[in-house]
């Protein structure tokens, strides 16, 4: 008797297992919006496999796995986090296109801590296959006990990764052409100026001061428009990773001395002031002088943006033994922190500000891939009604061999 309940217990819970995973399948056919689809992904992983939490992370690039959507503890500090593939759990599967259940993480020289997150006990990881490539792996996770996953936790997961590879995948292909659709949104309206104030200087009757005007709206939409041609054959460049960075000596002081005098007649005409902070005697790194002038201009320029009259921005730069980490703060109305992990993605705007401020949304996603191909990182904190600061990385020379 006692037999038999249980053999129909395990039906039942089989049976329930495979309706919720029908579900999740009804999803992928029903919407082509990643993040809640991943969302109900990894609560699902975690109901279903017992754990704490579950994550998945997506291949970022050739050595490194970005964090896409995570439940239970600390999942939105897990969604701006990134590991590397060498020296990681997720990587090993990764790398040996194979699932892994690991009942004493913290034991396991694999392991890669996360600073601020809560240390995984027990972990079951599953490869995402999409075809023969796999994007990235899927995790159920305890944080309070180790736990023994089971054959029937791994088939679970293994069943989900399939279903996730196909969601990030569609919704891939769905991003691109809405990616080509914001490209021709962004270039319509500067065109449609040109367009229009040619026309009107082909009138008979406008005079000598209309006739400079329209020229010089003609001569701004223009640069406009080569301003938004550069940026998105730059993002396109960088995230296919034909852009190469030079590994020159970087002198950190003297670059962000030059972009200083590169911002000051802007902040000048918003009576806003720049505060340098230096450690003095920087460790050298190396990289791409260009680029991470680029960077620092971007920052810089964001932080002009979002501050107002007669605000205080700040650069900072120190090191440990590792890294040397700048720092760009503003007094700015601050950011939301359910907006932060969505800083660095396409497009990205803050709710509010879409018409306030200027831009087309890319400058901090080139900053991201810009950093992170110097084996760097960069992210942002924030406190609404305080301002923010966006720092980033560079590896010091010793650790840059890999560059």
């Amino acid at each position: 008797m006692e037999k038999a309940k249980k053999s129909r217990e395990s039906l039942e819970q089989s049976i329930a297992t495979l309706e919720q995973l029908i579900s999740i399948s009804r999803c992928l056919n029903s919407t082509l919006e990643m993040r809640p689809l991943l969302q109900q992904i990894v609560a699902a992983a975690r109901d279903l496999t017992n754990a704490d939490g579950a994550s998945i992370l997506l291949m970022e690039s050739d050595d490194t796995l970005q964090f896409a959507a995570a439940s239970g503890p600390d999942a939105n500090l897990l969604e701006v986090a990134t590991v590397p593939l060498d020296g990681s759990l997720a990587g090993w599967v990764v790398q040996n296109r194979d699932m892994l259940i690991v009942e004493d993480v913290l034991s396991d020289p694999r392991h890669y801590a996360i600073q601020t997150i809560d240390p995984t006990q027990s972990l079951l990881a599953v490869p995402m296959f999409f075809g023969d490539h796999i994007i990235g792996v899927l995790e159920s996770v305890t944080t309070k006990t180790r736990h023994r996953f089971t054959r029937k936790d791994i088939e679970t997961l293994e069943t989900l990764a399939s279903i996730a590879a196909v969601a990030v995948q569609n919704a891939r292909l769905f991003e691109q052409s809405d990616w080509v659709a914001e490209v021709v949104h962004e270039i319509r309206t500067p065109l449609t100026a040109i367009l229009s104030y040619a026309d009107l200087l082909q009138r008979p009757d406008v005079d000598e001061h209309l006739r400079t005007q329209f020229i010089t709206i003609i001569q701004q939409e223009t640069q406009r428009v080569n301003h938004l041609a550069t940026q998105f054959l730059d993002l396109a460049r960088l995230e296919s990773g034909r852009i190469r960075m030079a590994k020159a000596p970087l002198n950190i002081a003297d670059m962000i001395a030059r972009a200083a005098d590169v911002i000051r007649p802007t902040l000048q005409d918003s009576q806003q002031s720049l505060v340098i902070q230096i450690l003095t005697d920087l460790p050298p790194t190396l990289g791409d002088d260009q680029r991470i002038h680029q960077v620092l201009l971007n920052l810089l320029s964001n932080a002009a943006k979002y501050s107002a009259a007669d605000a205080t921005i700040t650069i900072t730069a120190s090191a440990d033994a590792r890294d040397i980490t700048v720092a760009v703060s503003d007094t700015g109305p601050g950011i939301p922190a359910e907006q932060l992990p969505r800083l660095f993605h396409k497009f990205a705007r803050l709710p509010g500000q879409e018409h306030k401020v200027a831009g087309t949304g890319l400058g901090l996603v080139i900053s991201r891939q810009i950093i992170e191909a110097h084996k760097g990182q960069i992210w942002a904190e924030s406190e609404v009604g305080k301002g923010s600061t966006f720092y980033f990385t560079l590896p010091i020379v010793e650790c840059s061999s890999n560059l």
